[in-house]
């Protein structure tokens, strides 16, 4: 069994008494990949901030390395957990590497220069992502997908035991979204990433937690967590599931003309 990196215990969040998030328990092993499916609302992005502490949740415990993370200092979180958030920053006046440079932050001291080996692991995060060519190009001239791969450059010099994604393939195309979670999945460390496209989810996790109404409704395998009757609960929609030709995992097919809530699904009958 693989060492656990993240233990996630009983963890609730309220906000003006609405609960956010209700009784959330999952552990993320050592190198996996683990996806946060859900419709709209589900609080997948709320438990995301929880993790990375932007939020402190009601009740309940997140550890990392089984230490509470509220023991850990701003700097010492940073060394253990980089974030790669929803909507791309806006970074004016910056080149690509000055970007990924950034990732060094948590290594440092305040007076601390940059050095030679510094660099030489900065340019090579910008390989590894394809960018190289591009590490004098201004960060915002650079394409979506390209801006994702920066920021995920920058992840990789922070050298964390935990890379959090929130959905870091949104408004881009299929071939970027492939590219960037194919990226992900390579650099072998542990990753939880909120996916809304759930063929992309199965292909690419190891686990998935399905959320709904800030409930944890599953948790698994993608053959597991993705069944006909459970998209159909949670997501309102109607469904066949095939074996993907390719990696053997879940592949789903949506009926359309028909609403799951209203007339019921065909395979559900």
């Amino acid at each position: 069994m693989s060492e656990s990196v993240l233990d996630v215990n009983h963890l609730f969040w309220q906000v003006d008494n609405k609960t956010i998030l209700a009784d959330i328990h999952f552990s993320l092993p050592k190198g996996q990949m683990l996806g946060l499916i859900g419709p709209n609302g589900a609080g997948k992005s709320s438990l995301l901030r929880c993790l990375y502490r932007y939020i402190v949740p009601t009740s309940g415990d997140i550890d990392i390395f089984s230490q509470s993370i509220s023991e850990f200092s701003s700097k010492l979180l940073a060394q253990n957990i980089a974030v790669v958030q929803q909507d791309t920053p806006h970074y004016f006046d910056m080149t690509t590497e000055q970007l990924v440079t950034m990732g060094l932050t948590p290594h440092k001291g305040l007076f601390d220069p940059n050095t030679a080996q510094d660099r030489e692991r900065v340019l090579s995060a910008l390989t590894k992502v394809g960018l190289y060519e591009k590490a004098q190009q201004q960060y915002e001239l650079l394409s979506g997908g390209e801006k994702q791969r920066a920021l995920i450059a920058r992840a990789i010099v922070q050298q964390p035991h935990i890379l959090i994604l929130d959905e870091p393939t949104n408004h881009l195309d299929i071939r970027y979204q492939i590219q960037i979670l194919e990226l992900v999945k390579s650099l072998g460390i542990s990753v939880i990433a909120s996916i809304h496209d759930l063929n992309l989810a199965s292909a690419m996790c190891d686990k998935l937690l399905l959320l709904d109404q800030g409930r944890l409704i599953a948790k698994g395998t993608p053959t597991e967590v993705l069944t006909e009757r459970q998209i159909s609960e949670v997501f309102g929609v109607c469904c066949d599931i095939n074996v993907h030709p390719q990696h053997g995992k879940p592949l789903i097919s949506y009926f359309y003309g028909y609403q799951a809530s209203q007339k019921g699904c065909p395979n559900n009958d």
